[in-house]
């Protein structure tokens, strides 16, 4: 999704896949095959043997390459953005929690497990009856869309986890089970010489630990609570040093036990809990394709290559994002022609990836004034390519 963007600023972008026919191997041209764990294919990447141009800079899709190999990198001329300084906060949640208590930012209640399994059994049950009863450990480092986190009620529910951290596996920690309202996310942009942007706060809607749909802007959120949010993210780039796109997932909770108004409507006062980080361009931002002045993907690019950030207004009121999460249909293709009769509207992006069940295989964008005709057509063109049947109440799109 990077290679429009890049296209049309003259960048030209050489990335390495995990196979021939990977999703960004068919977009790309400069496409060497090669794991991101592989220090040979990693410097071949940078500096390939057959003498074309050695790369300006080093970015990233995902988070697990090795810091090791990404300093020396550096030691020896190539910019890596983000730095490994800043990327081993979304490679490590024990660290990343440890700094972002440093920095002030609101986190829930959360402790490391020791290795040793007696101890990291105690605390952990001592933890439990701190909090209330229940609890979510996850794995430090390896987990994402819901993998690697575990809701316990007892220590004895994450024995197994224990003895294989005890064995060499990734270390514990177990935070609070918040009792969040919603999740939210911000997307921080910022370039080496500091100047940030964001785009306005989203709501992001989960199924299964994988997001299926993100609205933006959130609705619902007043002014103030908007601007605390973009400002707990900002605070977090800058504190952590990022470069390129940030993406800080967050927790929406009512403000005290009282259920003090908050706002002119009444309602009770919230605030944000921050949940993860993702730095990289994210799921919670693939609406910016459609619904902002610049997207995700072009603005990491300038961030990366310290060139002016673009503006980040959105192109309509309200934009979905509707994930495609698996289909019944060998090829997504097949459902084209429904979904683009039915939602002409509807900005389609399919993956190019295998079909399996819950795979993120693409997503759909729609814009529009009113948000609940927005995300009824969002769904509906997503429910197409998953090879699901309108609902009766839309068996009249495709006359519209």
């Amino acid at each position: 999704m990077m290679a429009p963007a890049a296209g049309e600023l003259g960048v030209h972008l050489r990335v390495l896949v995990e196979a021939p026919g990977t999703s960004a191997a068919q977009v790309v041209t400069d496409a060497p095959v090669g794991a991101a764990t592989d220090e040979g294919a990693i410097r071949d990447l940078i500096a390939p043997a057959d003498g074309r141009a050695p790369a300006d800079v080093l970015t990233f899709e995902h988070e697990h390459v090795p810091n090791d190999l990404l300093a020396d990198l550096i030691e020896h001329g190539t910019p890596v953005r983000p730095a490994p300084h800043a990327l081993v906060q979304a490679q490590d949640k024990i660290v990343m929690r440890r700094r972002l208590t440093e920095l002030g930012a609101p986190c829930p209640r959360w402790v490391p497990l020791p290795v040793d399994p007696e101890q990291g059994h105690a605390t952990l049950a001592g933890f439990l009856a701190e909090v209330g009863g229940q609890a979510v450990v996850k794995t430090s480092r390896g987990g994402y869309d819901g993998k690697g986190v575990r809701v316990v009620s007892s220590a004895d529910e994450a024995a197994d986890w224990l003895a294989a951290a005890a064995a060499g596996g990734p270390q514990l920690l177990v935070e609070e089970k918040v009792p969040f309202t919603r999740e939210l996310a911000v997307l921080v942009a910022r370039r080496p010489s500091g100047e940030v942007r964001t785009w306005p706060v989203v709501e992001s809607i989960q199924r299964d630990g994988v997001c299926s749909e993100v609205i933006a802007p959130a609705p619902d959120l007043t002014a103030d609570e908007a601007e605390e949010a973009r400002q707990v993210a900002v605070a977090i780039a800058e504190g952590l040093d990022v470069t390129g796109v940030l993406a800080v997932e967050m927790f929406e909770v009512a403000e005290g036990p009282d259920g003090a108004v908050g706002s002119a409507d009444g309602r009770p006062a919230r605030r944000v809990l921050v949940n993860e980080l993702a730095m990289r361009p994210h799921n919670s931002g693939h609406w910016t394709i459609d619904g902002s002045v610049t997207s995700q993907f072009e603005q990491h690019l300038r961030a990366v290559l310290d060139l002016p950030l673009g503006d980040t207004s959105t192109t309509a009121p309200w934009t979905v994002m509707a994930n495609v999460l698996g289909s019944s249909l060998p090829a997504l293709t097949d459902a084209l022609p429904d979904v683009l009769g039915a939602f002409p509207d509807a900005r389609v992006n399919l993956y190019g990836k295998e079909v399996r069940p819950g795979r993120k295989l693409a997503h759909v964008n729609v814009s529009g004034q009113d948000l609940g005709e927005v995300r009824r057509r969002a769904l509906g063109a997503a429910a197409l390519l998953r090879g699901e049947p309108l609902p009766e109440n839309r068996t009249d799109e495709k006359k519209a």
